[in-house]
């Protein structure tokens, strides 16, 4: 890397430092490339991004951001997940490195807050946005159903004694 593709990879990783919901630092430890790959994926489909970077680029590009605080866990060969929605990175990050012991959780942050590797996988229990929004849509709609219920039920229960009543004179 030059000088000119070092100034652009710390402005780019800057950007994402100063627009991510979370950010999870994890330590690589072997992963091939199908691996890799395979991991970018699931995150692309999460809405996450995973990227590999050097760390002293990564410790620049974090100062005087809110993630400033972890800047101490860009030890070793480390990468970095990161997305908007707090829980989309840490879950599959959480479920891959569960799956694959190459891939190692180092810790992270959710906006000031800083993450051990504890808190990331509390995290990544959570529901995500999207579930919480099929949850939210259910429960208003729930109650939309039993009234339409209810309203049927006493036209429904007098067309049975009606039923009931004409049975009984024939």
């Amino acid at each position: 890397m030059d000088r000119a593709q070092k100034t652009e990879a710390v402005a780019e990783l800057n950007r994402t430092f100063t627009e991510a919901g979370v950010v999870v630092v994890t330590r690589n430890l072997g992963l091939t490339v199908a691996e890799s790959s395979d991991l970018r994926t699931k995150m692309r489909e999460a809405g996450a991004s995973f990227k590999v970077s050097k760390n002293r680029l990564a410790k620049l590009a974090i100062k005087d951001t809110q993630y400033d605080p972890i800047s101490d866990l860009f030890a070793g060969p480390t990468a970095l997940a990161w997305s908007d929605d707090p829980v989309a990175a840490t879950k599959v990050v959480a479920e891959f490195a569960k799956a694959n012991d190459r891939l190692e959780i180092v810790g992270g942050a959710m906006g000031e807050t800083v993450l051990d590797l504890d808190g990331v996988k509390a995290l990544a229990a959570l529901p995500s946005l999207d579930e919480l929004r099929g949850k939210i849509v259910g429960l208003l709609n729930a109650p939309a159903t039993k009234v339409a219920q209810l309203a049927n039920a006493p036209a429904s229960k007098l067309a049975r004694v009606f039923g009931a009543y004409g049975a009984s004179e024939a």
